[in-house]
């Protein structure tokens, strides 16, 4: 359950940033640039997300056995 909640808030922080720097570019460059740097933003954004949440989400237990000297389990 935390995984599904974690990711859709990093999604849609993700998505915050993708339009705001979006609407940046289209008062720039104009809409076409902006389409391009949103959909290449948004699905970056969507990964990002999917990383992050798994990351969080991450057993303590595995941590901690990641921190610990080999053989010492």
């Amino acid at each position: 359950m935390w995984l599904v909640i974690y990711y859709v808030a990093f999604m849609i922080l993700g998505d915050l940033v993708a339009y705001f720097i979006g609407l940046g570019i289209e008062r720039e460059w104009g809409p076409v640039a902006s389409l391009w740097a949103f959909l290449a933003l948004y699905f970056t954004s969507l990964w990002t997300a999917w990383i992050l949440a798994v990351w969080m989400t991450k057993p303590k237990a595995e941590l901690a056995a990641a921190g610990s000297p080999p053989g010492a389990a």
